[in-house]
């Protein structure tokens, strides 16, 4: 049993979302979901954050969470991915929160 729920959107409360990649060592989709969101983060206007899978704020957010997989990604606190980092609906996401 998994605590899994799709990250929302808050359309127009202003604020940046915050996305936290938890990545595991010698992980190429972690290497390529890092890549992917350290340039997104140039071009939009999110917090971005990164935790190892082994550090104790990464191991409390896999123990919450429960991937299959690494890596994780959460928005705002939310699961929003594990796995190869789904780059459409990222973007959409961001689109929606005005993070453009």
């Amino acid at each position: 049993m998994t605590n899994q729920q799709p990250a929302r959107p808050l359309v127009g409360d202003g604020t940046p979302p915050v996305i936290t990649l938890v990545r595991s060592a010698a992980c190429h989709l972690c290497d390529e979901a890092h890549e992917t969101l350290s340039r997104r983060a140039l071009d939009r206007e999110f917090t971005y954050e990164v935790h190892p899978a082994t550090s104790s704020v990464g191991q409390e957010l896999l123990a919450r969470h429960c991937p299959a997989m690494f890596p994780m990604v959460l928005v705002d606190g939310a699961y929003f991915s594990a796995g190869r980092l789904p780059v459409r609906k990222l973007d959409r996401l961001l689109a929606e929160r005005g993070a453009a």
